[in-house]
């Protein structure tokens, strides 16, 4: 599947192949810069990359080109993960980074964006997990329908900020990878940082409270309004792994403290 690409794009390959979650991705090198090729599987991901392209440098990976499918982006240079700093005890530090990068990615463009993909159209998997298991789904699903219904600040979300979305660049900072080419209330891009980068890190005592009152001050969002975004979020991103047969209890866990903060 890279093979046209790489003649097209005069790319030599420098790594292996590999499969994440968002697509086949190669380590390439074009006019000998270090550079990634990545080809997206799903639609999402390739409304992805025309963003991507869109931000051109800022607060995202630079793009150095791209065709449907297929994305050329810059390699990370750096050598710091926001995963390793949450490990080492500087989780405050990397919830400010992730705030910073999606305040970057929010900020107005001369351009018009691409077309996008509406956010309540993510939502369908928690409409069917509130049929089904009810309890904390029913309240992440009821909060969810009130946010989409009567949405604040609305424009381009990347649709998955998280530790290992936000890579180092040395020079050129953290930048943000992997968009999902949404159009929504900015809220949203703020919650998934609650349920990373792992269970341990997320629900360690003090974490969740502590991260809500750092996001709420930079973001400059309403502590109340932030907890129910958590809330939705937190349950669609359990609706999915319920849908992947993956133990949801991670985001479940993060939604019960988001419903307590908010005395549901």
């Amino acid at each position: 599947m890279f093979d046209q690409y790489l003649k097209r794009w005069e790319l030599t390959t420098d790594g292996d192949a590999f499969v994440s979650q968002n697509g086949n991705l190669l380590p390439v090198r074009y006019h000998g810069m270090p550079a990634m090729l990545k080809i997206a599987r799903e639609p999402e991901e390739q409304a992805g990359n025309l963003l991507m392209a869109w931000w051109d440098g800022v607060g995202a990976v630079p793009v150095l080109k791209h065709d449907g499918e297929a994305l050329l982006m810059e390699r990370a240079s750096g050598s710091v993960s926001l995963t390793h700093m949450v490990r080492c005890g500087q989780d405050d530090e990397a919830t400010r980074i992730l705030c910073s990068v999606a305040a970057r990615l929010h900020s107005p463009r001369a351009t018009p964006a691409p077309d996008l993909i509406p956010l309540v159209q993510r939502f369908e998997a928690l409409w069917s997990a509130a049929a089904t298991h009810r309890g904390i789904f029913e309240q992440c699903a009821k909060t969810a329908r009130e946010l989409l219904s009567a949405p604040r600040d609305v424009g381009v979300l990347h649709g998955d900020i998280h530790h290992g979305n936000v890579l180092d660049f040395g020079p050129k900072g953290w930048l943000a990878i992997d968009s999902k080419g949404l159009f929504g209330e900015r809220g949203f891009d703020y919650a998934n940082i609650f349920c990373n980068p792992d269970s341990k890190s997320a629900l360690a005592p003090n974490c969740f409270a502590r991260r809500i009152e750092i996001v709420a001050q930079v973001s400059d969002i309403d502590r109340r309004r932030l907890l129910q975004w958590v809330l939705a979020w937190s349950g669609l991103s359990a609706a999915w792994m319920l849908e992947d047969n993956i133990d949801p209890s991670t985001p479940v866990e993060v939604a019960k403290l988001a419903a307590l903060a908010l005395d549901l």
